[in-house]
């Protein structure tokens, strides 16, 4: 067995784990309000609260931020010849991604409630 089969099998396993874990976690806050007494109206309303409106904005800004990091890393490392750039423009711009989705989700949440 090389490498390679190891960390396929380790990936399944850990993908399967964590579906596996959210669906049960999730019929089990479903077994909760039904034992709180919630009518089916108030759970969709209740799940539908939860969701975050910005996911996909906030996914996008942290995805723009790592491609530029990408980029970044490999420009200086092909300029330089010093393997290390890449590295830290992927952790530096994928910290400044969340940085930016933080502020910009933000300024969106309190312009909607003001309206």
């Amino acid at each position: 067995m090389n490498g390679g089969e190891i960390v396929g099998m380790i990936l399944f396993l850990v993908i399967g784990i964590v579906l596996v874990t959210h669906i049960y976690f999730r019929s089990r806050e479903k077994q909760m309000m039904i034992e709180k007494g919630l009518s089916y109206e108030q759970m969709v309303e209740l799940l539908r609260t939860k969701r975050d409106p910005f996911l996909s904005l906030k996914i996008g800004i942290i995805t723009l931020f790592v491609g530029i990091g990408l980029g970044a890393g490999f420009l200086m490392q092909n300029l330089t010849d010093y393997d290390e750039w890449m590295p830290f423009f992927i952790v530096t711009c994928c910290g400044l991604g969340f940085v930016a989705a933080f502020i910009i989700s933000r300024k969106f949440k309190n312009g909607n409630q003001n309206q």
